[in-house]
């Protein structure tokens, strides 16, 4: 028995093809089974993320079996020829391989990211109860996870937040100990202040204020997130309240000057207030950092501080794929 692995990615496939193959959580056992069925081989599992579709096989001749799953998923699916160059095909020693590059977060979007393991585990779970695995597969999948544990407790490739909105919310939460609790007002209602206040709100930021100079839009975000709109000419009074602001307004000068902030501390008993300024041109007067309790960040610090973080990830991967090297020799599966 041979294993293979057909799969589309990020970086093989826009979105649009993605998601043409994407399976839905609650139909991956149905998929698994399918998927081996279509290719003829008694085992298979599909892992099926927002980046990732792939099949992963056991059959007797790796090259034959992604044939035949080739041809039956181009029938079933209707598919142009031209999908087939978005799909990359792997054999053997290099289709194990990449699994276990997949669950310790060395092939995602983010390097290191850990939501892929809990995914391709639930994956597997669901092929298992279905009845799609046997021997091969099996040990595989339990190798993988073993691989992923390994890599990211003798590595340090999930080090730092490699994205701008997570950089911000660890500097949050540094700043202030723990977020639970906190309130947020977003100022300007792009899709960067969403994405941050997301992650403000995943580590307990209790309330949202949403201005806008659209209200209607400040209202719409406010819904989204579960917060209250405020209008425009009201966000000093929010002021006094809050314990961090993102600001992306897109507005050609800066909305909040350090006058601004000083009118408020009194009534703010002095607290700590964090700015993420995310704008260009910037939202707020870097003069409002001079203020002692205040804290500002703009978007070129936290993109630096993300960019360092990654880099720091990049230098772990030798390590990753030396102990990846390391396992699979043990694993010994026939056919790789």
């Amino acid at each position: 028995m041979e294993l293979l692995c057909l799969g589309l990615n990020h970086r093989t496939a826009p979105v649009e093809v993605r998601e043409r193959f994407a399976v839905g959580t609650n139909k991956l056992g149905a998929a698994a089974a399918e998927i081996a069925a279509l290719a003829d081989v008694p085992e298979g599992v599909v892992v099926s993320t927002c980046n990732r579709t792939e099949f992963y096989l056991a059959g007797e001749n790796a090259h034959a079996t992604l044939e035949r799953l080739e041809q039956g998923l181009s029938a079933r699916e209707k598919l142009e020829a031209e999908i087939s160059e978005h799909f990359y095909r792997l054999e053997k020693a290099d289709a194990a391989r990449h699994l276990c590059r997949v669950v310790s977060g060395l092939d995602s979007m983010v390097l290191g990211e850990t939501e892929i393991f809990g995914q391709v585990k639930q994956a597997y779970n669901a092929a298992l109860e279905a009845g799609s695995t046997g021997s091969i597969l099996n040990r595989l999948f339990q190798r993988a996870f073993s691989v992923g544990k390994k890599v990211r407790t003798e590595t340090r490739i999930q080090e730092g937040s490699t994205s701008i909105g997570n950089v911000a919310v660890d500097l949050a939460e540094k700043i202030f100990g723990h977020l639970k609790d906190s309130q947020v007002m977003i100022l300007g209602a792009g899709e960067m202040s969403r994405i941050t206040a997301q992650s403000l709100v995943s580590r307990g930021a209790r309330s949202i204020f949403v201005t806008n100079r659209s209200f209607e839009r400040a209202e719409e975000l406010a819904r989204d997130m579960g917060g209250s709109a405020v209008r425009f000419d009201d966000w000093q009074r929010v002021l006094e309240q809050v314990d961090v602001v993102i600001s992306s307004t897109g507005a050609p000068h800066a909305i909040i000057k350090r006058a601004d902030v000083e009118m408020v501390r009194r009534a703010r008993k002095f607290r700590p207030l964090f700015f993420i300024d995310i704008a260009v041109p910037r939202d707020i007067d870097p003069a409002v950092a001079e203020i002692d309790e205040v804290y500002l960040y703009d978007i070129d610090t936290l993109e630096q501080l993300a960019e360092e973080a990654r880099t720091r990830r990049q230098r772990q991967i030798t390590e990753c794929e030396r102990i990846i090297d390391l396992e699979l020799k043990k694993l010994n599966l026939p056919g790789t």
